[in-house]
């Protein structure tokens, strides 16, 4: 398992690699921590991305227990980019994810 400072880094560098190829969203796999309550790494993940939303770095970003039909930004992302229905984690409501949107 990475440190939070190493997935902290790999996060950026990853995120500014699917900028660079014209993604509009990626989905993050930080996983929710092994004692099932949520982990370091998922907090300060989503924390970084609050931030970087906040410095228009990106546009948004969904926790991926909203990562659902009912979710107002997921819906509007899944009726944008319908190929997006068709990922595993759709409706899930999993928390060891999380989507960017770039």
């Amino acid at each position: 398992m990475p440190r939070i400072e190493e997935a902290r880094l790999r996060m950026e560098y990853e995120l500014q690699q699917a900028r660079r190829e014209g993604c509009v969203a990626v989905k993050l796999i930080h996983g929710y921590g092994s004692s099932g309550v949520g982990g370091a790494l998922r907090t300060e993940i989503q924390k970084e991305l609050s931030h970087a939303a906040r410095a228009g770095k990106i546009q948004s970003f969904i926790p991926g227990e909203d990562w659902r039909i009912s979710g107002e930004l997921a819906w509007k992302v899944v009726t944008q980019y319908p190929e997006w229905k068709q990922d595993r984690d759709f409706g899930k409501q999993n928390k060891g994810i999380t989507i960017v949107l770039l």
